[in-house]
């Protein structure tokens, strides 16, 4: 996933206030030839001015900042700059930090465990239209998500299952909530309906392998160990069970193998 694929540079700019971090993730992406790092900034303010002046395809941003936190300068950012998109890069995974960020607009959360190669693959996915989360992130969002689907089958009240709003409108305790599809957020879509379990939808047994494998969070080079096929026929395998399934993205084909009975926890597969 680099220029010399095919794909246009990406144009980065970096927010933290930790100026060793700061400037070892500016160094970092310095290396990766899908990237060019158009500048850095000390905090959030810094960041929404730097993005009026340079208008970067990406900002990488940190969340806690002073000034004005990664969270606010995302708001400012996607509300002023359609066309930059923002990926999270934090220490902190947890809810509340999680929530706020993509419900401000990031389209992308990483924590700062990640590799390079994982940075520009979220950067190339969001610039594409796709969501940029990492593993962790995929699997809490999903958490979150059928625990709500159970409640509001739990609270139907009409002992069918149904619900009766599924925005989720009805429940106050789901309204704001971020849920998966398209790349980003949004509503499920041809993840039901279809035949459950190995081979549902017309899958092969090897479709249904290498989606089990992308649900525990393996990225194509490890699915391609895995199973020992080179990574341009992971890419085939992946391309033809989301046809088959309906599905847009690897966030959705998470949540996919998890209803249709493939994984039976996050991360886990049924046996």
């Amino acid at each position: 996933m680099s220029a010399a694929d095919g794909d246009r540079v990406a144009r980065v700019l970096v927010a933290d206030d930790q100026a060793v971090v700061r400037e070892g993730i500016v160094m970092l992406l310095g290396l990766l030839p899908g990237i060019e790092v158009v500048g850095s900034a000390r905090d959030g303010e810094e960041a929404v001015a730097l993005t009026a002046e340079l208008g970067p395809d990406v900002v990488l941003m940190d969340l806690r900042m002073p000034r004005c936190d990664g969270v606010e300068a995302t708001r400012r950012i996607r509300d002023r700059h359609p066309g930059t998109e923002v990926v999270v890069l934090t220490t902190y995974a947890d809810d509340d930090s999680l929530f706020p960020a993509l419900r401000a607009g990031a389209r992308g959360y990483l924590t700062k465990d990640a590799g390079g190669e994982e940075i520009e693959r979220a950067v190339r996915d969001v610039i594409d239209g796709r969501a940029g989360l990492s593993p962790a992130v995929q699997r809490r969002l999903l958490e979150r998500l059928i625990d709500r689907d159970g409640r509001d089958d739990r609270d139907s009240g009409d002992g069918s299952g149904h619900r009766g709003d599924r925005d989720g409108r009805d429940d106050p305790n789901t309204r704001g909530e971020p849920s998966v599809a398209g790349g980003g957020l949004g509503t499920m879509s041809g993840a039901s309906g279809g035949s459950s379990g190995p081979g549902g939808d017309g899958l092969t047994e090897r479709e249904t392998e290498v989606l089990v494998l992308v649900a525990d969070g393996l990225s194509n080079p490890e699915i391609a160990g895995r199973l020992r096929i080179s990574t341009a026929t992971v890419k085939t395998h992946i391309n033809n069970l989301f046809a088959k399934t309906g599905v847009r993205d690897r966030v959705q084909a998470v949540r996919y193998a998890y209803q249709h009975g493939l994984v039976r926890t996050p991360g886990r597969r049924v046996t």
